[in-house]
């Protein structure tokens, strides 16, 4: 009779997995200096290039950079403002953004089911009751709070992204949430990015004279986004946040009325 040994794997250990395998590619990414390609002057540089193969190859080059931008946004890489604008830029507003805004969801998604999957339920068997209370109260806004969170430009895209996943939110609220929260600003950002080809362009010539007269080291490239960047679109999409809490203070507002007449 022969007896096989059955090698025993510690419960839930898979559940790490997928969690390692993104720490490991964010490790890597930044280690390889992965991040520092997503700048205007690399764009500057493969500008002429990328036009003429978006011209002759449009859908594959814009599913190209819907998998780049899913990838930017999976590993945390500091480049999502630079991907919207260059979507507008390549692809123009009309196609830049809604693939940007498919992409920037699905890449969102992705890690909130990898931080949900991972670390959600261990969060929640160590979570002390504050964290308990701002789960249960996220939970009974939840679209309204993703909604904010997705609006307003004050927070970071990669916070927003995981912590959702650590209060329970729904996978379906959180999608949906993040799908119309992004339109406003995405749009906005698309069309930024369309209007910089000039820019662009003219950069480019002042930069290349600049290397001939003074050599790479001493010359910067950049480009001034402030003058298409204004602060009313900024108070635009913290307008907007304000607006889809609305119902939240409605609740509160009701819960207090219904809690006085109670008592």
């Amino acid at each position: 009779m022969t007896i096989t040994a059955k090698s025993k794997t510690p419960a839930g250990a898979g559940r790490w997995i997928p969690v390692i395998v993104l720490v490991a590619a964010m490790v890597l990414a930044f280690a390889m200096g992965w991040h520092k390609y997503l700048s205007f002057q690399t764009m500057g540089a493969h500008y002429a290039a990328l036009q003429g193969y978006i011209a002759n190859n449009f859908a594959v080059a814009l599913m190209v950079y819907m998998a780049a931008y899913v990838t930017v946004i999976a590993l945390s890489l500091p480049g999502g403002l630079f991907m919207t604008l260059s979507g507008g830029l390549l692809f123009g507003a009309m196609a830049g953004a809604p693939a940007t805004v498919v992409a920037a969801t699905a890449g969102a998604t992705l890690i909130f089911l990898i931080a949900k999957s991972s670390l959600g339920e261990a969060l929640a068997r160590t979570a002390g009751p504050w964290l308990d209370k701002l789960r249960d109260g996220f939970q009974e806004n939840a679209m309204s709070y993703m909604l904010f969170l997705r609006l307003v430009p004050a927070f970071p895209f990669v916070v927003v992204n995981l912590a959702p996943a650590f209060l329970g939110v729904p996978l379906r609220t959180y999608v949906l949430g993040t799908l119309f929260g992004i339109i406003p600003g995405t749009t906005a950002y698309s069309l930024v990015g369309a209007s910089l080809g000039a820019p662009l362009e003219a950069e480019n010539k002042r930069f290349t004279g600049c290397v001939a007269d003074k050599g790479e080291a001493a010359c910067t490239y950049s480009i001034d986004l402030s003058s298409l960047v204004s602060r009313e679109l900024i108070f635009a999409g913290i307008a907007l946040g304000i607006v889809a809490l609305i119902p939240v203070a409605f609740n509160w507002y009701k819960k207090r009325r219904t809690s006085d007449a109670a008592s």
